[in-house]
């Protein structure tokens, strides 16, 4: 049984950093395709960035050049590296797995999922 487990999440001031981690128990990170998704009360779960198994990095617009998500392979796990956050960035943020090769965006693609934490950015 694969699961996911997040940690690295908290509150954070604007302009802050975190990095989130998620370890993969299981089977070997290598075969799947990796992302962290967020979401707020009341709305739709949104990809934030994605790394495929495949290859190639899937990366929101409204993360992009402040948040990158990277994988180690040996170590099981991925993380993701929150710059210059915003209070737009409050959400819990989960943790994903697909076996899709390519680093989609759609959480339907998505088989595993982890608990989720919790990121606060004041203003």
């Amino acid at each position: 049984q694969v699961q996911l487990v997040e940690s690295g999440g908290g509150l954070v001031h604007t302009g802050g950093s975190l990095s989130l981690s998620c370890v993969v128990s299981g089977r070997p990170l290598r075969t799947y395709t990796m992302a962290w998704f967020r979401q707020t009360s009341g709305k739709e779960r949104e990809l934030v960035a994605a790394t495929g198994s495949g290859g190639g990095v899937n990366t929101a617009r409204s993360a992009k050049g402040r948040f990158a998500i990277s994988r180690d392979n040996a170590r099981n796990t991925v993380y993701l590296q929150m710059n210059s956050l915003k209070p737009e960035d409050t959400a819990v943020y989960y943790c994903a797995a697909s076996g899709n090769p390519s680093p989609t965006m759609y959480s339907y693609e998505y088989d595993y999922w982890g608990q989720g934490t919790q990121v606060t950015v004041s203003a």
